[in-house]
């Protein structure tokens, strides 16, 4: 009988470290999709391709401003090379739920001196429903010292 206890015991013990490891795994994989997305976004524009930076963006098809700006910066920031993705300062640290904050990207392009985003991002969804990163907006090119400004 106290056989059969501690067999339980070890048993339950197992499957919840095996449960919260992959809820903690799921928070921690929604920086990496966040970094894949933003990454997906500059190669886009380095391409100089307006069509996948407005769908990189949640919604751009359908507001103007948005349209305008992936127009801009798309040909702006056009570059032939590889893309190399020099820092990508996150928008959000750890965190159970959803969230909004700035990203702020640095990349090259073949010889180019460096470009520097911002990129308005959305962590939406939660630990047991899972994570989706939307990007929201995307800023011009700023200065290499620069910090993100509140409104671009």
């Amino acid at each position: 009988m106290r056989r059969a206890r501690v067999i339980v015991l070890v048993v339950v013990g197992v499957a919840l470290f095996l449960v919260i490891s992959a809820l903690l795994a799921r928070v921690l994989s929604v920086g990496g999709a966040e970094d894949s997305a933003i990454t997906a976004l500059v190669r886009a524009e380095a391409r100089g391709d307006r069509a996948a930076v407005q769908a990189a963006i949640t919604g751009c098809a359908r507001r103007p401003a948005c349209q305008a700006r992936a127009a801009s910066v798309a040909a702006t920031l056009k570059r032939a090379g590889t893309v190399q993705i020099v820092q990508i300062q996150p928008s959000a640290g750890f965190s159970l739920g959803a969230t909004t904050g700035t990203a702020r990207v640095v990349w090259l392009a073949g010889g180019s001196l460096p470009r520097v985003q911002c990129v308005r991002v959305r962590r939406a969804g939660g630990v047991l429903a899972g994570y989706r990163v939307q990007l929201l907006e995307v800023s011009a090119r700023i200065r290499t010292n620069a910090d993100c400004p509140a409104h671009y």
